[in-house]
Formats: structure tokens, C-alpha cells, sequence
């Protein structure tokens, strides 16, 4: 029977389990399997991002990103491009539910157990959907896996494997992983770019004049450099955020937004009420258009 029958998400960096889903199935060919997917989780990092651990019956099929890895227990003869749509969505569920911060810091195993309705359900959807009704994911991820096929491996092998990594005679390959995929850059965000970039430039080359006129004769305006400075640095922190995927978003947002109010209310007497109005705008447009641009949706055809 042509299925999925067991998934689970790992850390890649030890193989811990952090959620998987309910296991009803009890044959030793299964059984066995699960012990050789235990074994492969503790070894992820040595691989690409994505692979397949081949056997007669059953294949396992893992698809890392940033800190965790997704694993699956499939037929042999399941679709090799359905188990990855399966694995990619899993993931990004996951991603959504739960930020790196989290993930590393769990110290016992199945740590986000409650996860496991969310792979029960990924799993019926994709267990009872055809090719035709992931058209679009379909595609995509063929496209992928010609690009860069998935690293093919024997089930037998991973055992043997595993007891090579503990004993110090197989090299370790780490792979860059992809960065998680977020919606469209707006004309708006554009725009609070290029405002944080001037922003940026104008307290970068007030803090390097001041500086040089404090170590020379006014040491006292120390603390108007650091002043200049800080929202220099928040600014450039604020276009990476809003760029690019960073776990804890939203803390990491206010804190720079209030490292800029602070600092340009130090600042009153250097700088004007309009000056400080704007470069205090300015931040909150770049705070409100990181706040709004999240993790790209998941594919009409993908859901559950």
C-alpha cells in the first residue's frame, strides 16, 4: 500500500526528537525501520539537506533546514516527490509553531509533542492526495530534486554508519541550509529601507565628526558618539530584519525601536523636534513593515 506511515521531527544537531506522530503500526519490518531512521537522525549533519535511506518495503526520507530535520517513513513504492511536498510542509508548519530558540534550548525528548496533531493531519491529507491536486507544489519540488537530487542511501547501511560517526573514522559534512521563505518585498518596505538606509548614513557620519571632535577636545560627548552610533547599528538591524527570517521577530524589533526613541531624545539639543520626529518616523514604518512581512504562505494546494 502506497503511503506514509510514520513522521517525526528531529534537532539535526544530536538527532533529538522533538514531536512525531502516533505510532499504530507494530510489525518488525516497521520496527526495524524506526531503529534505522533512530540511528540516521543522530547523523544528519554529515548529509545534504535532503535524502533518501532506500529499502525493499519501506524508505526513509529526511529534509533538513536551519536547526531541525523532518523524517519520514514511507512505502518504497510512494512517490519520491510527494514524500518531500509532505516533508517541506511539515517543516514549514513547524517553523511557524515554533522559533530556534525553542528548539534549541529543549533538553528532553518530544519536547513539542502537542505538534503531533499537526502531522497526523499533514499525513491523512497527503496519504488521500493525488499528483493532480498538488499541481503546483508537485513542480516545484520535481524541479528541486532535479536541480539537486536528494542523497541516496541504503537502510541497511545506516546502522553500520552511525557506529562509524561514534567512533571517530567518518568525516563530518555540513551543508548551507536554505533561509525560510518570507512574502514579498512591498513598494512600502522599499521605501523604509531607503529611509533606514539615510537614517542610518546620517547618524554613521554625525557620530564620526563628533567623534573626532570629542577625542580631540571634548571628552565629556562621549556619550553623544555612542548615542549617534547605536541607531546607526539598529537601523542596519532593522533592514536584515526586515530582509531577512530571524527567530523572536517581534522582541528583537521593539528593542531597536526603543534603542532609536532613546537615543534621539538623548540627542534633543544636537538635533531639532523635526529631526528627531523623523528619524523616530522612520523607525516605526521599519518596525511596522517587519511586524507585517511573516513567512511566506503555505500553496493553496498544499494545505490541510
Amino acid at each position: 500500500m502506497s503511503m506514509i506511515f510514520f513522521a517525526c521531527v528531529v534537532r539535526v544537531r544530536d538527532g533529538l526528537p522533538l514531536s512525531a506522530s502516533t505510532d499504530f503500526h507494530f510489525n518488525q519490518d516497521f520496527l526495524e525501520c524506526r531503529k534505522r531512521l533512530k540511528a540516521l537522525s543522530s547523523i544528519l549533519a554529515q548529509y545534504p539537506s535532503r535524502g533518501t535511506a532506500k529499502g525493499r518495503d519501506l524508505s526513509i526520507h529526511f529534509l533538513s533546514s536551519g536547526d531541525i530535520a523532518c523524517m519520514a517513513i514511507c512505502s518504497s513504492n510512494y512517490s519520491t516527490i510527494m514524500a518531500f511536498c509532505f516533508l517541506e510542509e511539515l517543516q514549514w508548519e513547524f517553523a511557524s509553531s515554533y522559533d530556534t530558540t525553542s528548539v534549541s534550548l529543549a533538553t528532553r525528548p518530544y519536547a513539542f509533542l502537542e505538534f503531533d496533531n499537526v502531522i497526523q493531519k499533514l499525513k491523512c491529507h497527503f496519504n488521500c492526495a493525488s499528483r493532480s491536486q498538488m499541481k503546483a507544489d508537485w513542480e516545484k519540488i520535481e524541479e528541486e530534486l532535479k536541480f539537486q537530487p536528494p542523497v541516496q542511501l541504503k537502510l541497511e547501511d545506516t546502522e553500520l554508519m552511525n557506529g562509524m560517526t561514534n567512533g571517530g573514522h567518518a568525516g563530518v559534512h555540513v551543508e548551507v541550509v536554505p533561509t525560510y521563505r518570507m512574502q514579498r518585498v512591498t513598494p512600502l518596505g522599499i521605501l523604509s529601507l531607503v529611509l533606514n538606509i539615510m537614517c542610518g548614513a546620517l547618524n554613521l557620519i554625525r557620530g564620526v565628526h563628533l567623534a573626532e571632535y570629542s577625542f580631540q577636545e571634548d571628552h565629556e560627548g562621549i556619550g553623544n558618539v555612542i548615542a549617534f552610533f547605536l541607531p546607526f547599528l539598529a537601523c542596519v538591524f532593522q533592514c536584515y530584519l526586515y530582509l531577512f527570517y530571524s527567530s523572536a521577530r517581534k522582541v528583537k524589533t521593539f528593542v531597536l525601536f526603543f534603542s532609536v526613541c532613546l537615543c534621539n531624545i538623548y540627542l534633543y539639543g544636537l538635533r531639532n523636534l523635526w529631526q528627531i520626529a523623523f528619524h523616530i518616523g522612520v523607525a516605526s514604518l521599519s518596525s511596522y513593515q517587519i511586524l507585517t512581512r511573516q513567512l511566506m504562505e503555505k500553496q493553496p494546494d498544499c494545505g490541510v
